[in-house]
């Protein structure tokens, strides 16, 4: 029965945390997956890639269930491979916000997702991508990007650190947008009260699961408000130490199957 689960639902992050470097899942993580899986229990990704970049991932994994991507503003079905919930940022706010920032801080960069399931990837000049596997559109004008429906902005700044410019950001935009950091060069805009606990609340609720019977694992900042959420949040040892101060739990490295050990552990 799913109740004598120790959790009936297993929330992981992608990059930095079930992911190894090249975008691999390793045969230990796989099979510690199918010990979940066999047990009763649901597993559910959790990213801030956008649907379009992550679902053919997803098929290489065999991944059949739901998936929280963008941030939290989308729920991605991978069996039917269609969105069940989407929500998109307004790009009037989101131009107004990084107008704030540059205000404060000087000239930044942005780059756009865009909506739905063939939503591009876009950058302006000056724009460089943290993970340049990753299919993007170079845009000759940042007006460019407001041409269709978004679900966020990256933002990356030529001096300031992560950590400065998101905290300055936050600040100023406050009541705007939600911003977060997602990775290494990776400061998002998203649309207000997003985040990756409001999409894996969704996709819980529409798996009939509660917070209270759900683990989850990450690696950013962005991976907090999920913890907060989960009845357990598990951090890798190459987390952002922001996320291992909320965590209930530090395993071993995104390279060392840290997800898999502990999932081991659980329901072996």
């Amino acid at each position: 029965m799913v109740s004598a689960l120790p959790f009936a639902l297993v929330a992981t992050d992608l990059d930095g945390t079930l992911l190894r470097p090249g975008d691999t899942v390793s045969a230990r993580s796989r099979a510690a997956l199918a010990r979940v899986s066999a047990a009763g229990a649901q597993h559910i990704v959790v990213t801030g890639r956008p649907a379009p970049q992550v679902r053919h991932l997803l098929m290489e994994i065999e991944y059949r269930g739901l998936a929280v991507c963008g941030q939290g503003a989308q729920v991605y079905d991978a069996a039917a491979g269609r969105l069940v919930s989407a929500l998109t940022l307004d790009r009037e706010i989101a131009e107004t916000a990084l107008g704030k920032i540059e205000a404060e801080v000087g000239e930044v960069f942005a780059a756009v997702n865009q909506d739905g399931m063939d939503g591009l990837m876009l950058m302006e000049p000056g724009y460089e991508p943290s993970h340049p596997t990753l299919p993007a559109v170079r845009v000759g004008l940042r007006a460019a990007l407001w041409d269709e429906p978004i679900n966020k902005v990256l933002v990356r700044h030529p001096a300031l650190g992560d950590d400065e410019l998101v905290e300055v950001a936050r600040s100023v935009t406050s009541g705007l947008v939600t911003m977060t950091m997602a990775g290494p060069g990776i400061v998002e805009l998203q649309p207000l009260g997003v985040t990756k606990a409001t999409g894996l609340a969704l996709a819980a609720e529409m798996s009939g699961v509660p917070a209270a019977a759900t683990i989850t694992f990450g690696d950013m900042p962005n991976d907090v408000p999920m913890f907060h959420w989960s009845g357990y949040g598990v951090a890798m040892a190459n987390a952002h130490e922001e996320l291992k101060a909320v965590a209930d739990e530090i395993t071993s490295s995104n390279e060392e199957d840290g997800v898999a050990e502990v999932l081991e552990r659980l329901f072996g």
